[in-house]
C-alpha cells in the first residue's frame, strides 16, 4: 500500500516556512503499514495542482494533500479538486454553523468569506475539523483515496488522528511495518558496511537495512514488512542479536524512535535518574534537544548557559584560578562545570561542554573546533577532547550529538 503526500503553498517553496506536515504524516502512515512513495511541495497554481493529482493517481493508492483551504482568494485547493473530479461545490450549513460557533467562542466577527468555507465538493465525504474552520475532504475515485487537509499543523494532525488514519485502516487491508534502529558510533559508514557485509547479504526478503550516518555515528535501521507481526518481530530480534555478535564494540543501544534524545530520556526515566546541563559554546542547544521530548520534565532539572568567563565563575562557581591557568576551553574547566551543575541542581547525571565554535578563538589557546565534553554520574566523571573542525554550526551540532552519545554510554554502562 503506497501513499503520496502533496503540500500546497508558495510559502514552502520560497523557504518562508518549513514543511513539517509531511514528516509527521509520513511517520503516522508508516505506523499503520502505509509506505510513502513520494512527497511533493507545489505552488498555489491550478494547473500545477491538477497535474500533481493526476500523476499521483498513477503511482499510489492514497494521496494526501495539505494546504490551500483557507477563506481567501489565493486558497484554491477545493475549487481545483472539484474540477479534477468534474464536481461542483455546494453549501454545507453544518460546516457554516461550526465556523459561526467557533468564531462566537473567541468573539471573532463572522463574514461572507467565512461562509464560503462551507462551499465544498458534492462528491466529498466531509471530515469535521474540531480545531479550525476548514474541514477535511475524503474522496474515493478509481480505487484511489484522495484526502485534502488544512495546512495548519494542529488542525491537520487532529483530522489525521480522528478521521483519516481510522478510515484508511478500515478501507484497506494493511501490512505491518516495524522499524528497529541499532545505534553505533566511532566507525564510519563504509568501514561499518565492510564489517557487516555478510550479515546484509543474508537478510531475509522481508527485512531491509538502511545506513543513517550523522556526525560520527551511524544508525542501522532494520525494517520488516509483512502480514504476520509475530514473524516480523522474531526476525528482527534475531538479526539484532546477530549484530551484537558482529559489532559489539560500537553498538550503544537500540533506538526504536531513531532519536538519541528519546533513547536517553527513556533510560533516565526507567532508572529514575535525573539530569542537568552546563553549556558554553552550544548556548543551550543540548537542553533544548533534551526538552523536545514529551515528559522530559520528569528527569531533566535544568540548564545553565555560561557563555563567557564571568558567568562560569559567578553562576557556576568555577574557580578563577583554574580558568586563568588552563583557559575557558580546557578539560579542567569542563570538569569544574560538570561538578558544579550536578551539585547545584542535585542530579544523578550532568553534562558540561566548552569549546571554540569559531570563527575566532577569543581568550583561549585552543584552535577553532576544539571541544571538551564532560559527563558526571554518581560514580565518576568522564571527559573527552574533540576537534570538530569548521564551520561554526557543524561544531555546535556535533557537540550536541556527541554529548548525548557519551551520556547514553554511561547510562547503559550503569544500568
Amino acid at each position: 500500500m503506497k501513499a503520496e503526500i502533496i503540500t500546497i503553498g508558495d510559502e514552502i517553496l520560497i523557504g518562508q516556512i518549513v514543511d513539517t506536515n509531511s514528516q509527521w504524516i509520513a511517520t503516522e502512515l508508516n505506523k499503520i503499514g502505509v509506505s510513502v512513495y513520494q512527497i511533493s511541495s507545489i505552488q498555489d497554481d491550478k494547473q500545477h495542482i491538477l497535474n500533481a493529482l493526476s500523476e499521483a493517481q498513477e503511482r499510489v493508492d492514497i494521496v494526501i494533500i495539505t494546504g490551500g483551504l483557507g477563506p481567501t482568494k489565493d486558497d484554491i485547493t477545493k475549487h481545483t479538486i472539484a474540477e479534477y473530479f468534474n464536481d461542483s461545490l455546494t453549501l454545507h450549513e453544518d460546516v457554516v454553523n461550526h465556523i459561526k460557533a467557533l468564531f462566537a467562542k473567541y468573539d471573532i466577527p463572522f463574514g461572507e468569506l467565512n461562509r464560503l468555507q462551507g462551499m465544498l465538493p458534492t462528491k466529498a465525504t466531509i471530515l469535521k475539523n474540531d480545531f479550525g474552520t476548514a474541514p477535511g475532504m475524503w474522496f474515493f475515485e478509481n480505487k484511489t483515496v484522495f484526502v485534502s487537509l488544512p495546512g495548519v499543523p494542529n488542525e491537520m494532525k487532529g483530522l489525521m488522528t480522528s478521521e483519516v488514519l481510522p478510515r484508511i485502516q478500515k478501507q484497506f487491508k494493511l501490512p505491518f511495518i516495524i522499524h528497529k534502529t541499532v545505534m553505533t558510533y566511532g566507525l564510519g559508514e563504509s568501514a561499518l558496511a565492510e564489517r557487516i557485509e555478510s550479515f546484509e547479504n543474508n537478510l531475509p526478503d522481508y527485512i531491509k537495512l538502511a545506513y543513517l550516518p550523522n556526525y560520527g555515528k551511524v544508525r542501522l535501521r532494520l525494517t520488516a514488512k509483512g502480514n504476520n507481526k509475530t514473524i516480523l518481530l522474531r526476525g528482527l530480534e534475531e538479526k539484532i542479536e546477530e549484530l551484537y555478535t558482529l559489532i559489539p564494540d560500537i553498538i550503544t543501544g537500540i533506538d526504536e524512535a531513531g532519536k538519541i534524545e528519546e533513547t536517553v530520556g527513556a533510560l533516565l526515566k526507567k532508572s529514575g535518574k535525573t539530569l542537568a546541563t552546563a553549556e558554553s559554546l552550544t548556548g543551550g542547544k543540548i537542553a533544548a534537544t533534551i526538552v523536545s521530548v514529551a515528559g522530559s520534565s520528569s528527569y531533566f532539572k535544568g540548564s545553565v548557559v555560561t557563555y563567557n568567563k564571568e558567568t562560569k565563575i559567578k553562576l557556576l562557581g568555577v574557580s578563577e584560578t583554574i580558568i586563568n591557568n588552563h583557559t575557558v576551553v580546557s578539560k579542567e574547566v569542563t570538569i569544574e562545570m560538570v561538578k558544579k551543575i550536578k551539585e547545584k541542581l542535585a542530579t544523578n547525571y550532568a553534562i558540561a561542554v566548552t569549546g571554540n565554535a569559531g570563527p575566532t578563538t577569543d581568550e583561549t589557546d585552543k584552535s577553532v573546533g576544539v571541544v571538551y565534553i564532560a559527563i558526571a554520574s554518581d560514580n565518576d566523571i568522564i571527559t573527552e577532547e574533540f576537534n570538530f573542525g569548521k564551520p561554526r554550526g557543524r561544531v555546535i551540532d556535533k557537540t550536541v550529538n556527541k554529548a548525548l552519545e557519551m551520556l547514553q554510554k554511561q547510562l547503559i554502562k550503569n544500568k
